[in-house]
């Protein structure tokens, strides 16, 4: 007999066409590095923060490495950003993210992730970045990667510019609100869902869904992974998307198709036959 999902209905029982997504957290899990530290250099090239503002950016990236990201953690890093961005023009730092994306972020994308990417769209399932860090920075990482939609945290914005305040937390609970959010709107049964994560503080958007990995997993996230039985993948090559898509171009938007190519497609139907064999969608 088909389990049933959360709501009590048997999967086989869902309609053939009810829509799935594969939530994707972005920070170690699709980029090997904090999305928003990365950008520590160009902010400051560009006279938005100071060489100690670096050196204490760079500190934390280092700290977010080498440890678990615990909620002290992140908060402390979420502190320390919202406090340095009070007062910016929100027109420039979208400038300064679109003129130096590809060369910031581009070179630290998992080709693990974007296979695993490929291979749900592959299914059609709609994929979604869910993160912590700004929109500002999330929207334009999405687009690079041809994702269908981003979700992350918001600040306030007064006059164009930042006032220090968060208008809206993309973290814990919150991701799961804006999941529930999504799925209401698009009609995503949350039970046939998927959901990647490296961090323990992501358990709740695991858990929200019928399809949970754990990816590059902290000690306590690895240890709830085993806990529930959820599948744990490791990614470990960064690999530039220029050089997974020959001629592709170093400056602008990769779309939808040119974004995972047809290499990466294939090998990404390969990395979603192996990981989810024998489970049920």
């Amino acid at each position: 007999m088909t389990p049933p999902g959360r709501d009590g209905v048997p999967r086989s029982g869902r309609a053939a066409d009810t829509p799935v997504a594969a939530f994707f957290d972005l920070d170690k899990t699709i980029i090997a590095k904090s999305s928003t530290l990365a950008f520590s250099r160009p902010f400051f090239d560009e006279g938005l923060i100071n060489r100690r503002a670096v050196l204490k950016s760079s500190y934390a990236q280092f700290l977010f490495l080498l440890t678990a990201a615990d909620r002290d953690q992140v908060e402390r890093l979420r502190r320390h950003v919202t406090q340095m961005c009070a007062g910016w023009d929100v027109d420039q730092v979208r400038g300064i993210v679109a003129e130096t994306l590809h060369d910031i972020v581009d070179p630290l994308v998992f080709a693990e992730a974007t296979d695993l990417i490929a291979g749900h769209r592959a299914r059609g399932h709609d994929v979604v970045i869910v993160s912590a860090s700004g929109s500002e920075i999330v929207a334009p990482i999405g687009e690079m990667l041809g994702v269908d939609t981003t979700v992350a945290s918001r600040m306030e914005v007064v006059d164009g510019h930042y006032s220090g305040e968060v208008e809206f937390y993309c973290y814990g609970e919150g991701k799961v609100t804006a999941m529930e959010e999504l799925a209401a709107a698009r009609g995503y049964d949350l039970e046939a869902c998927f959901a990647y994560s490296d961090s323990i503080t992501d358990l709740p958007m695991l858990a929200a869904v019928g399809h949970p990995t754990a990816v590059n997993p902290d000690r306590q996230l690895r240890r709830a992974a085993a806990t529930h039985g959820w599948p744990v993948l490791t990614f470990s090559r960064p690999v530039s998307l220029r050089e997974r898509i020959p001629g592709a171009p170093s400056r602008g938007t990769l779309t939808g198709a040119a974004a995972v190519g047809v290499g990466a497609v294939v090998a990404g139907g390969l990395t979603y036959a192996t990981l989810h064999k024998g489970r049920n969608r």
